[in-house]
Protein backbone atom coordinates (compact mmCIF):
# COMPACT_ATOMS: atom_id res chain seq x y z
CA UNK A 1 0.00 0.00 0.00
CA UNK A 2 1.45 3.36 -1.03
CA UNK A 3 1.04 5.74 1.95
CA UNK A 4 2.37 8.76 0.00
CA UNK A 5 -0.91 8.85 -1.84
CA UNK A 6 -2.81 9.28 1.44
CA UNK A 7 -1.44 12.80 1.79
CA UNK A 8 -2.89 14.06 -1.48
CA UNK A 9 -5.85 11.86 -2.39
CA UNK A 10 -9.17 13.66 -2.04
CA UNK A 11 -11.79 11.25 -0.75
CA UNK A 12 -15.16 12.07 0.76
CA UNK A 13 -15.57 11.19 4.45
CA UNK A 14 -17.11 7.88 5.44
CA UNK A 15 -20.68 8.18 6.59
CA UNK A 16 -24.24 8.44 5.45
CA UNK A 17 -24.96 5.83 2.81
CA UNK A 18 -21.37 4.70 2.20
CA UNK A 19 -21.11 1.00 1.46
CA UNK A 20 -18.10 -0.25 3.45
CA UNK A 21 -17.41 -2.89 0.79
CA UNK A 22 -16.41 -0.09 -1.58
CA UNK A 23 -13.99 1.93 0.58
CA UNK A 24 -10.90 3.37 -1.04
CA UNK A 25 -7.49 2.59 0.46
CA UNK A 26 -7.49 6.08 1.98
CA UNK A 27 -10.91 5.65 3.59
CA UNK A 28 -9.88 2.26 4.97
CA UNK A 29 -6.65 3.71 6.38
CA UNK A 30 -8.56 6.54 8.07
CA UNK A 31 -11.29 4.28 9.46
CA UNK A 32 -11.47 4.77 13.20
CA UNK A 33 -8.85 7.53 13.40
CA UNK A 34 -11.08 9.85 15.37
CA UNK A 35 -12.55 7.11 17.59
CA UNK A 36 -9.55 5.06 18.72
CA UNK A 37 -6.50 6.03 20.77
CA UNK A 38 -3.85 3.77 22.21
CA UNK A 39 -1.72 3.90 25.33
CA UNK A 40 1.80 2.60 25.62
CA UNK A 41 4.41 2.80 28.35
CA UNK A 42 7.22 5.31 27.77
CA UNK A 43 10.14 6.85 29.61
CA UNK A 44 10.47 10.64 29.35
CA UNK A 45 13.58 12.25 30.83
CA UNK A 46 14.18 9.14 32.93
CA UNK A 47 10.63 9.12 34.32
CA UNK A 48 8.21 6.33 33.38
CA UNK A 49 4.84 7.38 32.01
CA UNK A 50 2.12 6.45 29.55
CA UNK A 51 1.85 8.01 26.11
CA UNK A 52 -1.51 8.51 24.40
CA UNK A 53 -1.44 8.25 20.60
CA UNK A 54 -4.14 8.63 17.95
CA UNK A 55 -4.89 5.53 15.91
CA UNK A 56 -2.49 6.73 13.21
CA UNK A 57 0.37 7.07 15.73
CA UNK A 58 0.16 10.83 16.24
CA UNK A 59 1.29 11.60 19.83
CA UNK A 60 -1.42 13.37 21.84
CA UNK A 61 -0.34 13.38 25.51
CA UNK A 62 1.76 11.75 28.25
CA UNK A 63 0.42 10.93 31.72
CA UNK A 64 2.02 9.61 34.88
CA UNK A 65 -0.19 6.53 35.13
CA UNK A 66 -2.18 4.25 32.87
CA UNK A 67 -5.55 4.84 34.53
CA UNK A 68 -5.28 8.60 33.91
CA UNK A 69 -4.41 7.97 30.26
CA UNK A 70 -7.40 5.66 29.82
CA UNK A 71 -9.72 8.12 31.58
CA UNK A 72 -8.54 10.97 29.33
CA UNK A 73 -9.27 8.92 26.22
CA UNK A 74 -12.76 7.98 27.42
CA UNK A 75 -13.44 11.58 28.49
CA UNK A 76 -12.82 12.63 24.88
CA UNK A 77 -15.32 10.05 23.57
CA UNK A 78 -12.66 7.76 22.17
CA UNK A 79 -12.06 4.04 22.62
CA UNK A 80 -8.80 3.14 24.39
CA UNK A 81 -6.46 0.37 23.30
CA UNK A 82 -3.36 -0.79 25.18
CA UNK A 83 -0.07 -1.50 23.41
CA UNK A 84 2.50 -3.52 25.34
Amino acid sequence: MNTDRFETEQTPPIGGGTDIRHLSELQLARLGLSQIAYVRPVVVDGTPGFAIHAADGTPMAVTADCSTALAAIVQHDMIPALVH
